[in-house]
């Protein structure tokens, strides 16, 4: 199965247009026509089964014939991650994180952060992307960054933690994982965390834990951490 995307959709519409871009790529690069099916998502966890009314490369109009929404899972998982720095090499954890099935990403900006600067009209494009071909139907809410400091001061459901590299006393993630509750695990940058971020996340009461015995980058840490979390929760 093949699936897209279109945010505006809900479950009280009979049809839609698809914009230009994506009506071009139906049309001339998939060479669908009318009366073909589609599937789409809105990223709210609704699937719909459509059908080609017009196949028009600049507005290609479906209209609905069935809809099903799935369950949202029992668990919401939450990565606080510094931006890398290299791009590409965040915009591969974003990818692979949505793939696994995170709900909700924040970059951090941190006192050894070397990108401060961060556009993510770009991340928000692979996440979408990613979670199309995964055949995933919510998308991952991608935050705006944020200085971890600020970060604190939101409100955390759920069991919290702090990945770091420090010879400090640290538990086992994947021992001090529970199954069906919400998560929000932190990943610092190359420099990882401060001694003072990691204390400061400690007074927060997030748990220092540990990956492995291996040493990590940055978005290979989150990757683990993402899957670990994951795992976990399968049936």
């Amino acid at each position: 199965m093949q699936l897209f995307y279109n945010p505006s959709i809900n479950e009280t519409v009979t049809s839609f247009v698809f914009d230009k871009e994506e009506s071009k790529h139906i049309i001339k690069v998939l060479r669908k026509k009318e009366g073909d099916i589609l599937f789409v998502t809105n990223g709210l966890g609704f699937l719909f089964k459509t059908q080609i009314a017009l196949a028009s490369d600049n507005k290609c109009n479906v209209k609905i014939i069935s809809f099903e929404k799935q369950e949202v899972s029992k668990f919401h998982l939450h990565l606080a991650v510094a931006p890398t720095k290299m791009n590409d090499r965040y915009e591969w954890f974003l990818e692979k994180a949505t793939e696994i099935g995170i709900r909700e990403i924040t970059p951090i900006i941190c006192d050894h952060s070397e990108r401060k600067i961060i556009k993510t009209d770009r991340f928000q494009k692979i996440i979408e992307s990613a979670m199309k071909q995964s055949l995933h139907y919510y998308l991952p809410r991608l935050n705006e960054p944020i200085s971890l400091k600020e970060f604190f001061k939101n409100n955390f459901e759920g069991q919290k933690f702090i990945a770091h590299c420090e010879e400090t006393s640290k538990k086992s993630l994947k021992n001090e994982l529970k199954p069906n509750e919400d998560v929000t695990i932190l990943i610092g940058p190359e420099g990882d965390f401060s001694i003072k971020e990691i204390q400061l996340a400690i007074e927060n009461n997030f748990i220092p834990v540990s990956l492995g015995d291996t040493r990590l980058r940055t978005e290979t840490a989150a990757v683990v951490a993402c899957h670990s979390v994951v795992f976990k929760n399968e049936n």
